[in-house]
């Protein structure tokens, strides 16, 4: 056990595990005049500075239903030295919208992580509130913490005779796949398509973390649900059987025909067999690359800085100012581009950034850029570390006057020209990072969406962190987590934008050290997913890890 003095407050927010959070809900609001409500859940986090709710996550929509199991999860970091807020909102979805204000609102509940942990089984049930004077049903929140499990099957399943459920025509079949817990309850995990007006189908192959389907125990309970579709919601049970992921793995043989069973029919009717059979066609099961093998498989991560020198920062040498120069303390633009870039520096082995301005007026001749070297070399932008990036950084505020306007697109084509010039950036040995320090509106927003949509085809990610007490409206909508980002009616192949106001980061306590190291955490959280989705979307898989280093002077060691 270890003592006080052990403690390392530097150490404190590396995450204890990651928890997957499950949500149902029971009894909600009908606000549906013809049908029974389609609802969605929305989870919110709050921020550590000014106590904000930021949208982390929604659902999926269920059609006709007051009784939601969600399928889609939330994924969440767990700091034990933590109170990490959470909020669930309930809507109703009335319409494609991605606004929730078009949409009729069931209730909501506030809890903390912690506290679904630690209730027993890591099960809570809470009442929603919220609309006074209303009952607006219960929330059920689950949580499991998951293993390091990074393989994917690949399964594919037919059914034969299936029990007929509908009056005019065949049933209307599909699956819901639940991985059992340890206290005996079942979490679903899984819904195939339906397959609509037939007794014997064949559902398309489908792709499922194991861990979502066992959480790494092969011998994990799997029970599928045979449901009969209805357009209002109503599905009619068919049947059901169980398996588990070491029968699966057998492939297709007789020990993966499954007999559907209907326990009521089965106690009603002495000549009852079954209610059809479900067959598995195929299963392959593939190792998914994490961020980590392609790091260490030798991709370098590259870091671009691009900072905003605009005058609505305020003039360097007033305290107000943004950008203020003060030989005590680091100015806001100077935390957040340390926090930032001291963590990915780890990954890029020369250690040499870009580093760039924009909305300066540059001297002799008082030309306004959009793009300019920090170490006043155009031909040579680069620093030696993000001591180097610094160093120019408050070398730039000593001689460029501080102007406008707010325009991102020079900055971001900077960094895509690599690509037009060098393909062999495109081989998964290379990916890019920019991070934008910004106090303001942007001014070139037509401009930056195509940049960004054309940003996307590439192996580049895009940092934004807003300083200041502007409204960022505008970022909000750049960084393309609810709706994709388009531009000329094309759309971005990938979301590769991410956006935190740095406010949200400031320790009233004064320590730095940890609220910095939350921003960091916030800002690069996205950034191995969007490299997983460029390198899946161009098959590139991870180089090999090179053999373990041997000293010079010993030999090998091989085994006779």
């Amino acid at each position: 056990m270890a003592s006080i003095g052990d403690f390392d407050s530097l150490h404190a927010n590396i995450p204890a595990t990651k928890v997957e959070i499950t949500i149902s809900c029971r009894n909600l609001l009908d606000r549906d005049t013809f049908s029974k409500s389609d609802p969605i859940c929305v989870l919110y986090l709050q921020g550590i500075g000014n106590k904000e709710w930021r949208e982390s996550g929604r659902t999926e929509a269920i059609d006709n239903t007051l009784n939601p199991d969600f399928v889609r999860k939330f994924l969440l970091d767990y700091f034990f030295e933590e109170r990490q807020n959470l909020r669930f909102d309930l809507y109703d979805v009335d319409s494609k919208s991605s606004n929730l204000s078009e949409h009729d609102f069931l209730g909501q509940a506030f809890c903390t992580l912690g506290e679904i942990v630690g209730s027993q089984g890591s099960r809570l049930e809470k009442p929603l509130v919220g609309i006074p004077g209303k009952k607006c049903g219960t929330i059920i929140l689950t949580a499991e913490e998951l293993n390091n499990c990074h393989e994917v099957a690949m399964m594919q399943f037919c059914a034969n005779k299936l029990d007929k459920k509908d009056f005019f025509g065949k049933s209307d079949p599909f699956l819901v796949f639940f991985r059992s817990n340890e206290d005996g309850t079942f979490t679903i995990c899984h819904k195939t398509e339906v397959v609509k007006n037939t007794l014997n189908p064949v559902w398309q192959a489908f792709t499922i973390p194991v861990r979502a389907l066992c959480n790494g125990d092969f011998d994990r309970t799997i029970k599928v649900e045979v449901y009969d579709w209805d357009r209002d919601g109503s599905h009619d049970f068919i049947g059901e059987f169980t398996t588990n992921y070491r029968e699966l793995s057998r492939g297709q043989s007789q020990f993966n025909v499954y007999e559907v069973l209907n326990p009521k029919k089965k106690a009603k009717k002495k000549k009852y067999i079954n209610s059809g059979t479900v067959t598995l066609l195929s299963f392959v099961v593939e190792t998914e690359s994490t961020f980590l093998d392609y790091i260490r498989g030798g991709t370098q991560i590259n870091f671009t800085v691009a900072i905003d020198f605009t005058a609505s920062n305020g003039h360097p040498a007033h305290p107000t100012s943004l950008h203020y120069m003060n030989p005590y303390q680091f100015n806001t633009y100077a935390l957040a581009l340390k926090a930032v870039g001291e963590i990915i520096q780890d990954y890029d082995s020369d250690k040499m950034f870009p580093a760039l301005g924009f909305g300066a007026k540059l001297p002799p001749d008082g030309r306004i850029s959009h793009e300019f070297a920090l170490n006043g070399n155009p031909h040579n932008p680069y620093c030696q570390g993000i001591e180097g990036v610094m160093e120019a950084y408050y070398q730039s505020l000593k001689s460029v006057q501080l102007y406008g306007p707010t325009n991102f697109a020079p900055v971001i084509n900077h960094v895509a020209r690599y690509f037009r010039y060098a393909s062999s950036v495109k081989d998964g040995s290379q990916y890019f990072v920019l991070l934008i320090i910004t106090d303001g509106v942007i001014s070139d927003m037509a401009q930056t969406k195509e940049s960004i949509v054309n940003a996307a085809c590439f192996p580049m990610s895009i940092i934004i962190v807003g300083v200041g007490p502007a409204e960022f409206d505008a970022m909000e909508e750049l960084d393309g987590d609810e709706v994709r980002i388009s531009s000329r009616g094309r759309y971005a192949e990938r979301d590769i934008v991410q956006f935190v106001p740095f406010r949200d980061y400031v320790d009233r306590t004064g320590n730095h050290v940890l609220s910095m190291a939350r921003l960091a955490k916030d800002v690069l959280a996205e950034i191995p997913e969007q490299f997983i989705s460029y390198m899946k979307s161009r098959g590139i898989k991870p180089s090999p890890a090179p053999p373990p280093y041997t000293p010079p002077g010993y030999p090998l060691q091989t085994q006779l």
